[in-house]
C-alpha cells in the first residue's frame, strides 16, 4: 500500500479481545467517511482469535510477545508503523458510537492547525451501573469548558500539578495524535497513564489539545469492589507519579467522597424514573462503588509508603515498582 494512499491510521493494541474486538473493528470499518483509513493492530500474544479477527477486517497486524508490551512503547511502535498523517488510538473494548466518529475526531486538526491531540468522550456500555453512567457523564461534561487547550510560555514552566484535571486530560482509548507532532514528542515509556503524560509533554512543547464531544466511544467497565480498589489504586498511583497529586484524607472524606456521590447517583436514578426499590439498590451499590474508589485512590496516591509486596497485590496490573516519574518543571526529555 502506497503511503500516499492513507489519510489516517486507526491503531489498536490487542490481547485476547474476543467478540468485543470484532464489534470495535466493525464499527471502524463502518465509518461514513471519505478519508482513506488504515487499520493497524498490535497483538501481544493473544491466545484467542484476535489476530485472525483483525485480519478479517482488513487490519495489518503486528505481533509482539506479551513481555514486550508496555502502554507507552507499544503505542510508539504503532505510531512508527502507521502510514497515516494522523494516528487514532482505540483500545480493544472502545467502540465508536457513531458512523461520524472518525470525521468528528479528525475535524479538530483542520479547525485548530496547531493541535497535536484530539480526543472524544466515553459513554457507558449497555447494562452499566448508575454510578458508572453518571461518573462518565459528569467527568466529560466538565471538559466542555476546556475544549481547546494551549499553554502560554509562562504556563509551560509550571509544575505538572497545574495541569491536573480537564486542562491536561487526554485519553488514548479514544484519541488522535498528529504524527508529525508525535515524531517530536513521542509517548514516554511509563508504566501507566502514558496518555496523560503525553498531553503534558505536547502542551509544554507548544501544541494545542482539543476535546471533541461528538466523537464518543462506548467504553466502560464494571468491577467487583476488590477489583475497583485495584483499578483506582493504579489510576491514582499514576496521578501521583505524573502530577504529584496526593488524594486528601480527613474527617469529612467519607461524607464527601462516598456519601455525597452515592446520593447524587440515587437522585440521577430517580430523575430517570427508578422505582423506590430500584433506588434502594442503586444506593447500596453506589456506596460500595464510591467506597472502593476512595480506598483505591487514597492507597494509590500514597503508594510510595507501601511495601513492594503490598503494592503488587493492590495493583490490577500487579505492578510493584515505584518509578520517580514526577519531576517539577520537567518539560519533555
Amino acid at each position: 500500500m502506497n503511503a500516499n494512499a492513507i489519510d489516517v491510521t486507526v491503531a489498536v493494541p490487542v490481547r485476547n479481545g474476543g467478540r468485543r474486538l470484532e464489534r470495535v473493528l466493525q464499527a471502524v470499518c463502518d465509518q461514513a467517511t471519505v478519508l482513506r483509513v488504515e487499520l493497524l493492530v498490535c497483538d501481544s500474544g493473544s491466545t484467542d482469535r484476535s489476530a485472525a479477527i483483525a485480519r478479517s477486517h482488513g487490519a495489518r497486524v503486528l505481533s509482539i510477545a506479551p513481555a514486550e508490551f508496555s502502554h507507552g512503547e507499544t503505542r510508539n511502535l504503532l505510531a512508527r508503523e502507521a502510514r497515516g498523517a494522523h494516528v487514532v488510538f482505540l483500545t480493544q473494548d472502545a467502540m465508536p458510537a457513531s458512523p461520524r466518529w472518525l470525521d468528528c475526531l479528525l475535524g479538530a486538526f483542520a479547525a485548530e492547525p496547531d493541535a497535536a491531540l484530539a480526543f472524544g468522550p466515553y459513554i457507558a456500555q449497555p447494562g452499566a451501573s448508575s454510578s458508572t453512567i453518571r461518573e462518565l457523564e459528569t467527568f466529560f461534561a466538565s471538559l466542555h469548558g476546556a475544549r481547546t487547550v494551549r499553554l502560554t510560555a509562562a504556563e509551560r514552566a509550571l509544575p505538572a500539578r497545574h495541569l491536573l484535571g480537564p486542562r491536561g486530560f487526554f485519553t488514548d482509548a479514544n484519541g488522535a495524535v498528529a504524527r508529525a507532532a508525535w515524531e517530536r514528542v513521542p509517548f514516554r515509556d511509563v508504566p501507566y497513564a502514558e496518555d496523560q503524560q503525553l498531553a503534558i509533554d505536547m502542551l509544554r512543547a507548544g501544541y494545542a489539545k482539543v476535546f471533541v464531544p461528538d466523537a464518543a466511544v462506548e467504553h466502560s467497565h464494571e468491577y467487583s469492589a476488590g477489583r475497583r480498589v485495584q483499578r483506582c489504586f493504579d489510576e491514582w498511583r499514576a496521578l501521583r507519579e505524573i502530577y504529584g497529586w496526593v488524594e486528601p484524607l480527613g474527617a469529612t472524606t467519607f461524607r464527601d467522597r462516598v456519601l455525597a456521590p452515592a446520593r447524587a447517583d440515587v437522585r440521577w436514578a430517580r430523575a430517570r424514573g427508578a422505582s423506590p426499590a430500584a433506588q434502594a439498590t442503586v444506593a447500596a451499590r453506589a456506596v460500595l462503588h464510591h467506597a472502593a474508589r476512595t480506598a483505591g485512590a487514597a492507597l494509590g496516591s500514597r503508594h510510595d509508603r507501601l511495601p513492594e509486596p503490598l503494592r503488587r497485590r493492590l495493583s490490577l496490573e500487579s505492578r510493584a515498582t515505584f518509578p520517580p516519574l514526577h519531576r517539577e518543571n520537567d518539560g519533555h526529555r
